[in-house]
């Protein structure tokens, strides 16, 4: 299994669309920061990223201090920093004063359609939410503003037809079709950062350009195939083919932090997946991610999590379980 693979294995993901939207042009909307939106879009997360995907005509995203972003159909932008946007169908438009967030995130996915009446864009707003670490770990490095283009894909134009088919099932009075729309909210997001990765250029950096890379991905490759081993950073290298020094730069470079530092990472975050997942002793789990002794497991885990793995896992038992909305 790769490693984006095995990654989205051992994570909670939640994903959403909560905004359907029919604009015509002149036509501008602002939206908020991702964690100012958070606690009305998913109270229990601790990080929500916000996507958007043009289905019909086209549009601009403004961000502070960055250029415009023409957006054409079957496009869809990601915002991996959690940065407040503006869509609008020109550069420069003050956006429109719409209701208070909290009243327009009532009902989900919420139908909005306004604007002067020209040139018509259909767009969809959603989002992701999932643990911070698990953010750091697929987003950092990346671009405040992610483009894609889903229609260039199979997988990508099935996507888009099966939210358009859920949306008309989420308003329906058969059952199931909100869980149906979140289930193709998270696999979409999934597709967006696969597209990101084929597209590579020289000079990215992140770690799903180091997943795409030929000797940083062969570490974590190796890594995520087996985190219980001894692993060092001489043993990484003969299996990139590279040398020592080669591989411990170009890691640092792409990754953020050594290849040892983002072992003990990897492990924290398979470790707490088995804690909150199943009733396996602590000296099981120890093991099953690469420590000898409880001590040093429990040594690293309160490192990473700030609690010890016991009450870390008390806490996470006691959380209600979401309800799908």
């Amino acid at each position: 299994m790769d490693a984006l693979s095995e990654t989205l294995r051992v994570v909670h993901l939640i994903g959403a669309i909560f905004i359907n939207a029919r604009f015509t042009a002149p036509w501008c909307y602002q939206s908020p920061r991702a964690d100012s939106a958070a606690p009305l879009l998913e109270p229990d997360a601790e990080r929500v990223v916000i996507f958007h995907l043009i289905t019909e005509g086209e549009c601009y995203v403004e961000l502070e201090g960055e250029p415009p972003v023409r957006l054409m159909a079957g496009d869809a932008v990601v915002f991996p920093q959690g940065h407040a946007h503006r869509m609008t169908s020109r550069p420069g438009l003050a956006p429109a004063q719409g209701g208070r967030l909290d009243a327009v995130l009532s009902r989900r996915p919420r139908q909005i359609s306004y604007g002067g009446g020209g040139a018509t864009t259909r767009l969809l707003c959603g989002y992701l939410a999932c643990d911070a670490r698990l953010a750091r770990l697929l987003l950092g490095g990346l671009p405040p503003v992610l483009k894609v283009n889903v229609r260039g894909s199979n997988a990508g134009m099935w996507l888009e037809s099966s939210v358009r088919y859920a949306l008309a099932e989420a308003r329906s009075p058969r059952p199931g079709g909100a869980g149906v729309l979140a289930k193709l909210a998270e696999v979409l997001f999934i597709e967006m950062l696969r597209l990101y990765m084929n597209e590579q250029h020289e000079g990215r950096t992140g770690w799903l350009a180091a997943v795409a890379d030929r000797i940083v991905g062969a570490a974590l490759s190796a890594l995520h195939k087996s985190p219980a081993q001894a692993w060092t950073v001489e043993e990484l290298a003969r299996v990139a083919n590279t040398s020592r020094s080669v591989l411990a730069e170009r890691f640092q470079q792409m990754v953020g932090s050594s290849p040892m530092q983002y072992l003990t990472t990897w492990r924290m975050m398979l470790a707490a997946n088995l804690l909150s997942g199943s009733n396996a002793p602590l000296s099981r789990i120890a093991e099953d991610v690469g420590y000898q002794t409880d001590t040093a497991f429990i040594r690293a885990f309160r490192r990473e999590f700030g609690s010890p793995p016991a009450t870390w896992r008390r806490n996470q038992t006691r959380r209600e379980p979401r309800q799908v909305q």
